[in-house]
């Protein structure tokens, strides 16, 4: 699997990405909203197994994709849709942070919401993320999601019970 945006190439991962895929993986920093992590070395290649495992099921119901810069071919981090019951999708991503604020993570979210309205027929895809998570509130936003609601603890996440906002796009409202 291969798309392009004008800026990005999101494609599949690749035993070859450790190396970045860790840099992002291992910083407190980028996964302190995430439920994993910060990563150990054999953390950051459990995970490259599972995905790269994953691209060979059928049917698939995860598109766990990595997300390059396509001028310098440089890996800052991986967008997904995770296929849930009967066309519905979880979407979800992460970047390393030295590339936060310059549009990326809409840019690829976006083509993933794309995709999963007119490749593989989506109804309805949501997002989730900690109140505190202001800026993957924004990509959801600028998405076009909807915010949904507001779900008190209802996850223990790092030692602690959480709470998550929730947004969602139909296929019909996505442009």
């Amino acid at each position: 699997m291969l798309m392009n945006t004008e800026r990005l190439q999101i494609r599949e991962f690749m035993w070859e990405d450790e190396q970045a895929v860790h840099a992002y993986a291992s910083d407190p920093l980028v996964v302190e909203h995430m439920l994993w992590g910060p990563n150990s070395e054999e953390d950051t290649q459990d995970y490259l197994r599972q995905v790269i495992q994953k691209q060979e099921q059928l049917p698939r119901v995860a598109y766990e994709l990595a997300v390059v810069i396509r001028e310098t071919g440089q890996l800052i981090g991986g967008c997904g849709l995770f296929l849930e019951g009967y066309r519905q999708a979880e979407l979800g991503y992460c970047f390393n942070r030295t590339f936060w604020g310059e549009g990326y993570a809409t840019e690829a979210a976006k083509l993933m919401v794309r995709m999963g309205f007119r490749e593989l027929g989506l109804h309805r895809i949501y997002a989730t993320c900690r109140p505190d998570n202001v800026g993957s509130a924004k990509v959801m936003q600028k998405l076009g999601m909807q915010y949904e609601g507001h779900f008190r603890e209802h996850r223990w996440h790092k030692g602690s019970w959480r709470d998550s906002y929730q947004y969602s796009i139909l296929s019909r409202e996505f442009d």
